[in-house]
């Protein structure tokens, strides 16, 4: 069988973009942009292997996008996108590859019918790429002033993932080196290599500035327009103990709360509410309390396993609402902690946790202080 392997490409520091974090790894509905590209091809059947080419220092970054998927190490990139193509094809060398499918990071939406148009058309060229005619008018400007028209109807826009014959990319890219091509297939058309073009798709954008960034959130928005809204709702009473876990924050206090995990009680309504968005049952279905592996098991563990049953599904949490009911302890000191706490357990951005508090007005056991009280309110969107 032909082996097959893909490189992305993740080593660019995004300058058009701004901002002290590279554009591949920003926020797109709680996963970074290199998340959707690198499970594009670590989930099709087809690709072997998956190499990422990154700078170094953004090992970190990489990791937290890579969680999850089974990929090869990464190599480390170049000063220039030739250069990380480059030497991502040296290290991709060890694995003896037949063909190879060369992707920029910063393109989220690569679907399998498209990678498959790239793929086959590799049984009839040494190189292939994915592109779409150009539809608007194409002027030159010089100087902010229009000197002339130019004939679109031989005009296309490339993009990624270019699919090559290894051995003839890997020569094409050593040849080059010193070189300022603009992508793989300028590469492979300097070595006398004419590729092949196949349809692209508008979907498969570039993000290269906040605009693009904000085109790619209404289109995954459109993606997954089936939204579920879940309940949680959970009590512990107070105990023995110096200090009480609430959303993931070890708060000082006279008294602990009872419960055969570390009884965190806004941790629990909130695995309720997302499993209850997605119809999966409680928390206690997927976590005996009976069971003694999860005796002072800490909480948090329950929640990430609630938001990788959305990711499975190709959903992800949109919002996350939390009220803690409790006479003590104070819980406003401690609410931007415990948002921080959940904004990482669940990889989304904080501005999508709310956590409120509230009292009973000292009526019942939650006024005589006898427990605590938490209920939470999840949205998810799911594909349809």
């Amino acid at each position: 069988m032909t082996a097959i392997y893909a490189l992305v490409v993740a080593a660019g520091r995004g300058t058009r973009f701004g901002g002290a974090v590279p554009k591949q790894y920003l926020p797109l509905a709680g996963r970074s942009l290199l998340a959707y590209s690198l499970a594009a091809f670590a989930q099709h059947p087809r690709i072997r292997g998956v190499l990422t080419a990154i700078r170094p220092e953004d090992r970190p970054l990489f990791e937290r996008a890579a969680a999850g998927l089974d990929l090869l190490p990464p190599v480390a990139g170049g000063s220039a996108r030739q250069d990380s193509v480059r030497l991502g094809l040296e290290a991709l060398a060890a694995h003896r590859p037949d063909r190879v499918l060369i992707h920029d990071g910063a393109r989220p939406f690569p679907d399998h019918p498209l990678i498959d148009r790239v793929i086959a058309a590799l049984d009839r060229a040494p190189a292939a790429i994915p592109a779409l005619p150009v539809g608007d008018t194409i002027k030159r400007v010089e100087e902010g002033r229009v000197r002339a028209t130019l004939d679109r109807s031989r005009l296309w826009r490339a993009q990624t993932p270019q699919g090559f014959h290894f051995e003839a990319i890997l020569a094409a890219h050593r040849a080059a080196r010193g070189r300022d091509l603009t992508d793989d297939a300028a590469v492979a058309e300097a070595a006398g290599l004419a590729p092949l073009v196949v349809a692209g798709s508008e979907d498969n954008l570039k993000v290269t500035t906040a605009a693009d960034l904000a085109a790619a959130e209404r289109l995954l928005a459109l993606q997954r327009a089936d939204i579920r809204v879940g309940q949680g709702f959970d009590v512990h009473p107070f105990g023995p103990g110096e200090r009480v876990w609430i959303c993931g924050v070890a708060i000082p206090h006279e008294a602990g709360l009872v419960g055969h995990s570390d009884a965190d009680v806004g941790l629990h309504a909130a695995t309720d509410a997302i499993l209850g968005a997605i119809a999966a049952g409680d928390i206690g279905m997927h976590f005996p309390p009976g069971d003694p592996r999860w005796r002072g098991a800490p909480s948090e563990q329950f929640l990430r396993h609630a938001a990788a049953l959305v990711g499975a599904r190709g959903g992800v949490i949109a919002a996350l609402d939390v009220t803690i009911i409790c006479e003590r302890p104070k819980i406003a000191p401690h609410r931007a902690a415990m948002i921080d706490t959940l904004a990482r357990i669940l990889d989304i951005a904080p501005s999508r946790v709310s956590i409120k508090a509230t009292t009973t007005e000292k009526l019942g056991f939650i006024g005589r202080g006898e427990g605590i009280a938490a209920q939470a309110l999840a949205t998810v969107r799911l594909p349809l």
